[in-house]
């Protein structure tokens, strides 16, 4: 992990100021959502990207009946949908 050399100090209500220089670099804007990770001490920010529900594939995403499914698991399903002893 790299030191970005930036401290800021959590307010009366637990949030904290991303610099706008560090949310130009990871391309995070207004209102983006970002995923909160905590392991042991340490806790991780990163921007959200909705993965698919069965293969958490980032790439080509679009929701079906509200849920997040690629187009590789859509195939999957449909052959399985059309050829059930697969």
């Amino acid at each position: 992990m790299k030191s970005t050399g930036v401290v800021r100090k959590v307010d009366m209500l637990g949030r904290i100021v991303m610099p706008i220089e560090l949310r130009k670099t990871l391309n995070i804007d207004v209102r983006d959502p970002i995923e909160i990770f905590v392991n042991e001490d340490r806790i991780t920010l990163r921007k959200y990207e909705q993965s698919c529900l069965f293969c958490d594939n980032v790439e080509d995403v679009p929701e079906f009946k509200g849920k997040p499914v690629c187009q590789n698991c859509r195939n999957e399903l449909l052959e399985l949908a059309t050829n059930p002893t697969v």
